[in-house]
C-alpha cells in the first residue's frame, strides 16, 4: 500500500517542484537561523555580559539589524542566483525597472502619505511601547539616534528582498501570482505575530498591498521604503512618547 502511494504520479519531482521547494524552504530556514541567533539570550550575555545595559541594548540591536541584512536577504539571495544559475538580479526584483519609475515614486509617496500617520498614531499606544523602541537604551543621543534609523534601513532592505523578491517573484512563472501571494502572505503575517494581534493583521492587509505593487513595478523598492518609513515613524513615535527612555544629542558623562 505505502509503495503503491509513492509510485503514484502525484509524488512526481519535477523541475518546477525543485524550485518551489528550494525557495520555500529557503526563505523558511533563512527566518528561522535569523530569529534563534538574534534571539538567544545566550548568545546576547556571552557577547555582551561585561557592557552596561545601554551598551548592550544598541550593540544587541545592531547585531540582529546586520543580522537580518546578511541571513534574510544576501545569502539566501546569493543563493537563488546560484540555484537558478542565473545572475541576473531581476530575478528577485532587485534593479532599477524605468518603465514603472515614475509609478513607482507615486506610489511611495501615496503609501507614505497614508501609512505614515496611521503608524505614528498607534505607536504611541501603550501595547506598542511594550516593544519599541527596540533600543531600550534608557539614553538616547544622537549617535543611538542615527543608529536606529540607519540599522532598520539595512534590516529591512534584506527583509524585503526576501519577501517580496526571493520569495515572490521565482514563484510566479511555476504558481501564478495569486498562489504566490498566498504563501507569501501566510509565511509574511506568521512572522509577525510575536509582536501581536494588530500588527498580524496589519501585516496581511499592508502585505497584500505590497505584494501586487511589487508585481506591477517588478521591483521590490515599493515594499522596502514605504516598510523604512513605517519602522522610522514608530521607533521615534515612541522613543518621543516612552516615559522611560529620553533623548538627549550628547551623552551624559
Amino acid at each position: 500500500m505505502i509503495q503503491h502511494l509513492f509510485n503514484h504520479h502525484h509524488f512526481a519531482f519535477n523541475a518546477d517542484d525543485q524550485s518551489v521547494l528550494f525557495t520555500v524552504l529557503l526563505a523558511t530556514l533563512a527566518f528561522i537561523a535569523f530569529w534563534f541567533i538574534t534571539q538567544s539570550e545566550k548568545l546576547k550575555l556571552k557577547l555582551w555580559n561585561k557592557q552596561s545595559f545601554d551598551e548592550q541594548s544598541i550593540n544587541h540591536f545592531l547585531f540582529s539589524k546586520v543580522s537580518g541584512f546578511f541571513i534574510l536577504g544576501i545569502f539566501p539571495g546569493l543563493s537563488m542566483l546560484l540555484f537558478h544559475n542565473n545572475w541576473d538580479l531581476r530575478l528577485i526584483g532587485l534593479y532599477i525597472n524605468y518603465d514603472t519609475l515614475l509609478l513607482s515614486l507615486e506610489w511611495i509617496f501615496l503609501l507614505i502619505c497614508l501609512v505614515v500617520p496611521l503608524v505614528h498614531f498607534s505607536a504611541k499606544q501603550p501595547k506598542n511601547l511594550i516593544n519599541y523602541p527596540q533600543i531600550r537604551a534608557t539614553l538616547w543621543t544622537r549617535k543611538t539616534f542615527i543608529l536606529n534609523l540607519t540599522g532598520w534601513a539595512i534590516y529591512l532592505f534584506g527583509y524585503e528582498l526576501l519577501f517580496r523578491g526571493i520569495l515572490f517573484f521565482p514563484l510566479i512563472d511555476t504558481l501564478g501570482i495569486w498562489p504566490t501571494i498566498a504563501i507569501n502572505l501566510a509565511l509574511y503575517s506568521t512572522t509577525h505575530i510575536p509582536k501581536g494581534l494588530d500588527e498580524t493583521i496589519g501585516a496581511l492587509i499592508l502585505g497584500l498591498v505590497l505584494c501586487i505593487l511589487t508585481f506591477v513595478t517588478g521591483t521590490i523598492w515599493i515594499a522596502f521604503l514605504v516598510h523604512v518609513a513605517m519602522a522610522w515613524t514608530n521607533s521615534l513615535t515612541a522613543l518621543k512618547y516612552h516615559p522611560e527612555i529620553h533623548y538627549s544629542k550628547w551623552k551624559k558623562k
